[in-house]
């Protein structure tokens, strides 16, 4: 007989039991492209398995969606999670990086008529 593949599955786990029933962040929610990233501090021994599973994948910069897909758990989760971390001082926020704001096109055409003018 062949063995199947394991196939990753979500937690078994509800997602209101993870967040103790909570459906809100305290205080302004991160947004889904906001940037996580660990403290340099201590963790507590009696965090949560999810809030040390985030904690292991927080340490170079990670967006709160990339947060949710390795926990494999919805946004709103994590959001609730992380908002815990970041209330203990556990991880640190940076905000979305805005869209970059569009050239001027008429500087542009400056540019390249100055450059053909050098050749």
């Amino acid at each position: 007989m062949t063995e199947r593949p394991e196939v990753p599955r979500a937690s078994a786990i509800r997602p209101y039991v993870i967040t103790r029933g909570r459906a809100e962040c305290e205080g302004e929610p991160l947004s889904w492209e906001s940037l996580v990233m660990t403290a340099e501090a201590v963790f507590p021994a009696a965090l949560q398995p999810e809030h040390r599973a985030i904690l292991a994948h927080c340490e170079g910069l990670i967006s709160v969606a990339e947060v949710a897909a390795h926990l494999g758990q919805p946004p709103s989760v994590a959001q609730v999670l992380l908002s815990d971390l970041f209330r203990w001082g556990l991880i640190v926020t940076r905000p979305p990086i805005p869209p970059a704001e569009r050239a001027d096109v008429t500087m542009l055409r400056k540019v390249l008529r100055g450059l053909e003018s050098c050749l």
